[in-house]
């Protein structure tokens, strides 16, 4: 069993090697290739991330691009559905040639685009999950902005700790997100000598939470910690209420914050998200800032944490491929943002190096306030 596993790393590192070796200089357009959500319950997930990102490459390619190079992103759309991310990530390397994939959005369908671009070679960058199993073994070709959820689900539990909220039950889709979310949760309650006092698992998207809003109220917890779609969480919120319950919920990053505040509306008001992209309705930082006016200019009448992750994600790439020179190629990119160790993006700082593709381990707390209208 070792010496088939050794002979199928070996062949892995050897077809990726072959596929670097064989890497070309862009002599035109950089495009790359975007495989998420387009459709179906996730869509507000992708369509904001693209958004970010458009906007920014829009700005940039006014301006003349990177070293003469445009910057430009395909869309295919998988429904979420691992297979369909696979096999369109394929189509997008063969076919349309793309130099990079870009913004996957999901922890099984990111799963299953990895193995596809270290097969070809292709960089995979900036996938929206912050699931461990797409952090480790470490792989040369992923590079995150973002922080994981080990790091996230820490952050949420440290603070309902401070506010005297111990007793944590558990809301998580059954798929790879949700068992990601929960398998983080349980570390960071272990790590303070805590156990999850309910856990309740469902469909993705599934929207009847009556059975799951029972079994958690059974356990009288403090805190409820969703780690599901804004639909099942907004489920989950509004049945819970109405069994009575005035605890904290708390949600991961991953819900998308604005869908959930828009799918709660006043029953949202004081429901914690922990984030993982600077706060988008803020111009403190640079980033912040030129975020907004991007926005503006292009006349983007809304802002999100959604759009400001594939806003801060294309940032980040276009200053790995200002670094790989006027003839970048895969490897040089590669290469040039392993060199990016504390790089401001403006307020906010990204760290790679060639043992260390995390990015950041940034999170902070928010809260949705009367009117849907976010508190940070």
């Amino acid at each position: 069993m070792r010496l088939i596993s050794a002979l199928c790393a070996l062949l892995s590192a050897t077809a990726v090697s072959s596929a670097l070796a064989a890497d070309a200089a862009v002599t035109g357009t950089i495009v790359l290739g975007q495989v998420a959500p387009f459709s179906g319950r996730s869509v507000k997930l992708a369509e904001e991330f693209n958004l970010g990102a458009r906007t920014y490459f829009q700005a940039l390619n006014e301006r003349g691009g990177i070293n003469g190079h445009r910057v430009e992103i395909r869309t295919r759309d998988d429904r979420y559905e691992p297979a369909e991310t696979a096999r369109l990530a394929k189509e997008l390397i063969e076919q349309e040639g793309v130099f990079a994939l870009f913004g996957t959005v999901g922890t099984g369908t990111t799963q299953a685009a990895v193995p596809v671009a270290t097969a070809a070679g292709v960089p995979l960058f900036a996938p929206s999950t912050g699931a461990q199993t797409v952090r480790t073994p470490f792989n040369r070709q992923v590079f995150h902005v973002r922080a994981g959820y080990i790091e996230e689900a820490d952050y949420i539990v440290e603070q309902l700790a401070v506010s005297s909220l111990r007793q944590i039950a558990v809301l998580h889709q059954n798929d790879a997100y949700g068992k990601a979310g929960l398998e983080a949760v349980s570390k960071a309650q272990e790590k303070r000598g805590l156990k999850i006092a309910a856990v309740a698992d469902v469909a993705r998207d599934a929207t009847d939470m009556t059975e799951a809003a029972k079994k958690l109220m059974a356990a009288s917890p403090q805190a409820v910690v969703m780690v599901a779609s804004y639909t099942s969480s907004a489920a989950l919120v509004k049945a819970m209420k109405r069994l009575g319950y005035a605890g904290q919920f708390v949600a991961t990053s991953y819900v998308g914050g604005k869908s959930l505040a828009d799918e709660l509306g006043s029953d949202g008001t004081g429901i914690w998200i922990s984030e993982v992209v600077p706060f988008p309705w803020s111009e403190g930082t640079a980033l912040q800032r030129e975020y907004n006016q991007a926005l503006q200019r292009a006349g983007v009448p809304h802002r999100s944490f959604g759009s400001m992750e594939g806003y801060l994600a294309a940032k980040v790439f276009a200053e790995g491929l200002r670094r790989a020179g006027r003839d970048p190629t895969r490897a040089r990119f590669i290469t040039a943002l392993e060199s990016m160790q504390g790089w401001d993006a403006g307020g906010y700082r990204i760290s790679y190096s060639p043992t260390d593709h995390g990015g950041t381990h940034r999170v902070e707390m928010t809260m949705i306030g009367p009117g849907g209208k976010f508190l940070h």
